[in-house]
């Protein structure tokens, strides 16, 4: 009896031990995963920031699957596609039934683009200030490819455009206004983007009409390192090197459209930078 009640006194001393252990430990173990401080930065350097992202990819290649809602494209629920994109201003897009027959393809390369719709046995050729001759087409492919813009690289802020920066808890806000060419012409904020103050990563763009009217949101996800390292670099003592800093993108994309067509999420499976593009990978026009 003696012998049990000594055995009985220790598990419930081990006992007491793991539930105060759990109970003092709950914070780390139930507590946000993520506590990074916050970054400090100014509008400038986050402009900045949006003209480097932009120029550190020259190509990139790319594999994605696409849940589609409430007709955004007549083009069914899911696709599978491809990406090509070559810097400054080349993009193909394919896309692809489940069992592989291909249900579009769209190539704009400079003042050049072209749509190509085999169901339907449509082709349609012009520039993009002849885009009316797509019809209803046109509004669709438009925000494909500005979805597209999470991996290429946010649109940099161009020169004669002036920027207004906020602070939203976890985020930076820059919103971006569009300054008219003459004294008189009117100024309007045309796009507004989130950064995650983490990371200094863009999660968030809006395109905004000039009456102020939201003409699509896209949301960034799963960022991820793509490419190879960089070579190592010496610190300023010129003692310890440093790995390079590696090319993040966002392997998730939600575009909604402002206009109520219905919204497209794009999921891909494979990014690959900087590497050569060939002629029949691109496409022409």
């Amino acid at each position: 009896m003696r012998h049990n009640r000594g055995l009985v006194k220790r598990i419930s001393c081990l006992v007491s031990s793991i539930v105060s252990l759990v109970i003092f430990s709950g914070c780390a173990l139930f507590g946000p995963a993520d506590t990074a401080p916050l970054q400090e930065a100014t509008a400038e350097q986050l402009t900045a920031l949006l003209q480097e992202q932009a120029e550190e990819v020259r190509t990139i290649k790319g594999l994605f699957s696409a849940k589609i809602t409430g007709g955004i494209l007549p083009i069914g629920q899911r696709v599978q596609g491809t990406v090509f994109y070559q810097r400054p201003d080349a993009i193909r897009l394919r896309g692809f039934s489940a069992v592989g027959s291909e249900i579009f393809e769209f190539v704009q390369i400079e003042d050049q683009f072209k749509l190509r719709l085999p169901t339907m046995g449509k082709e349609v050729i012009g520039r993009p200030s002849e885009a009316n001759q797509l019809g209803q087409l046109t509004r669709p492919f438009q925000l494909s490819v500005w979805a597209m813009s999470g991996i290429i690289g946010t649109r940099a802020v161009a020169p004669q455009e002036q920027v207004r920066l906020s602070e939203e808890g976890t985020r930076y806000r820059l919103d971006v206004v569009t300054v008219s060419g003459s004294n008189d012409g009117p100024s309007f904020v045309s796009r507004r983007i989130w950064f995650d103050r983490r990371n200094l990563l863009v999660v968030q763009e809006e395109r905004l009409t000039a009456a102020g009217k939201v003409d699509a949101t896209m949301q960034f996800d799963d960022y991820r390192a793509v490419g190879p390292t960089p070579p190592a670099t010496l610190t300023s003592n010129g003692q310890s090197p440093e790995g390079g800093i590696r090319i993040m993108r966002p392997f998730s994309i939600r575009m909604t459209d402002g206009q109520g067509s219905g919204s497209l999420q794009v999921t891909f499976h494979e990014l690959v930078p900087n590497e050569p593009i060939k002629p029949s990978e691109l496409g022409r026009v």
